[in-house]
């Protein structure tokens, strides 16, 4: 069975320290990438395979764009966001579906009450239950439904590995990261997702990090409006008090987390950085890509150490602060 990196080939990249005493350990692997593309620093193995998750949702947005979609600003970026549910964010769901009619029935994410605290009461409140518009993901599923109008592909079937449109996006995740997939599966919202390596990830993402809207290729101009669009439209990409948004409005990276355990996130200059933490947590991937991002020389460790409160590191006890989610590398 294919599989990812074990316990005995990871490192140590922070621990949970309470009172003084460490009580968890979060082991990964991670890989920094400089400027120009070379490696900086690699950390446990990044290179066996992981399932990218929705770090993938760049590469897919990028397969709409270039498959005769129009997206730009909040449209782009709320194609690659995995979104709290925000009344904003559905507001811009139903904008790019509204374009040809296309019914919320059409989108293949999973019924899913808004992530967003807020949102979500309001949704309960409504008794209008859960809805496939406030699933996190719904943004990418209606710039996927948009493609398949544009070129006459089927809707219905618009999730099936064969399809046309998902055919589109392994041809951008292969070209972006130089790699083909050792294995592929079914991500939690119904989408294709394909396991490469962190480094080909890390390739990939420094790819459309780096990309100029006025770049003289089609699809790397497309990159460069989608990571400009992140980078313009951080509440759009997640939410509010959420982690990839507070990175981004306030450090100007290119931020992206996946489920069980995935970051990847791209410096103004360049830098590059992918990790898994192996457990599958997420609360220490933020930390973790920003301090690689600062041993590297591409963010000021007082502007990140800053974010610390912003970013849930920090640990209560009683009505006070105990401790706290400690980086180690």
């Amino acid at each position: 069975m294919t599989e990812t990196f074990r316990y005995t080939d990871a490192v140590e990249l922070a621990v949970v320290e309470r009172s003084g005493f460490v009580e968890s350990r979060h082991a990964g692997s991670a890989i920094v990438l400089a400027p120009d593309g070379t490696v900086l620093r690699s950390l446990g193995d990044p290179a066996a395979p992981v399932f990218p998750r929705s770090t993938l949702k760049p590469f897919q947005a990028i397969a709409a764009m270039t498959s005769g979609v129009t997206l730009r600003g909040e449209d782009a970026a709320i194609a690659t966001a995995s979104h709290s549910g925000t009344a904003r964010h559905v507001e811009l769901v139903r904008g790019l579906l509204a374009r040809e009619g296309i019914p919320e029935s059409a989108l293949g994410c999973p019924p899913s009450y808004p992530q967003d605290a807020e949102a979500r009461d309001a949704a309960v409140r409504s008794g209008a239950g859960k809805q496939r518009i406030q699933m996190t993901c719904s943004g990418k599923h209606a710039a996927m439904l948009l493609a398949c109008v544009a070129n006459d592909w089927p809707l219905e079937s618009y999730l099936d590995p064969e399809h046309p449109l998902q055919k589109r996006v392994l041809d951008v995740i292969e070209r972006f990261t130089g790699e083909r997939p050792v294995a592929s599966g079914i991500d939690g919202c119904g989408t294709p997702v394909h396991a490469i390596s962190l480094t080909a990830l890390a390739r990939g993402v420094h790819r459309i990090g780096t990309s100029t809207p006025a770049s003289p290729f089609a699809i790397f101009r497309e990159a460069g409006v989608l990571a400009e669009a992140v980078r313009e439209n951080g509440w759009v990409v997640a939410g509010p008090g959420q982690p990839d948004t507070v990175a981004i409005d306030r450090l100007g990276v290119f931020s992206k987390f996946g489920a069980e355990g995935i970051m990847v996130m791209v410096a103004p200059n360049g830098t590059t950085v992918t990790l898994k933490i192996l457990d599958g947590s997420l609360r220490a991937a933020s930390a973790v890509a920003l301090r690689l991002l600062v041993d590297a020389g591409a963010l000021d460790g007082s502007a990140v150490e800053a974010l610390t409160p912003e970013l849930g590191l920090l640990l209560s006890g009683g009505d006070g602060i105990v401790g706290r989610i400690r980086v180690t590398i």
